[in-house]
């Protein structure tokens, strides 16, 4: 029988062993780099929970999540265009989803923090964590990116 201070040791190393797992992309160096406190000046609270600390916003809260005009997504981080408006879909999820990025623009790391390992997103550039990419996209790639709308800025094109 586990006591509660054995309980409570246990849940701290696996809090600890899913921090490290949720933040493999920090571990590059990346062409936009900035320190801590750069990235907290040049960021939201909520964009730098985000980017920087893989967080995840609310489902059906971001503006972008209704945006429908043509043009491209960039990463809040860089700017680095990400996202063509022509591969946004509506997966009913509550994010902004997208079945391909553009070319050399995001990476993909295994992410051990969730019960399932998932396949993170992150910006090729800054390394900024943008979300997930699952297989259950529309064709014809068959995956959703399933992107932080804070995560994103949008441009008209």
């Amino acid at each position: 029988m586990h006591s509660r201070r054995n309980l409570l040791q246990m849940l701290l190393a696996g809090a600890a062993v899913t921090t490290i797992g949720a933040t493999p992309s920090l571990a590059k160096t990346f062409e936009v780099t900035h320190t801590d406190a750069e990235w907290h000046k040049l960021l939201s609270p909520a964009e730098y929970n985000i980017l920087r600390q893989q967080g995840t916003e609310a489902p059906f809260s971001s503006p972008l999540l209704n945006e429908h005009r043509k043009g491209t997504f960039l990463c809040r981080g860089c700017d680095l265009a990400l996202f063509a408006s022509s591969t946004k879909y509506d997966s009913g999820t509550g994010w902004p989803s997208f079945w391909q990025p553009l070319p050399h623009a995001i990476e993909t790391s295994s992410d051990h923090s969730w019960i399932e390992t998932r396949t993170e997103v992150h910006c090729r550039r800054c390394g900024g964590h943008l979300g997930h990419v699952f297989d259950d996209g529309p064709k014809p790639t068959g995956l959703r990116y399933c992107m932080d709308g804070l995560a994103l800025t949008f441009k008209a094109a």
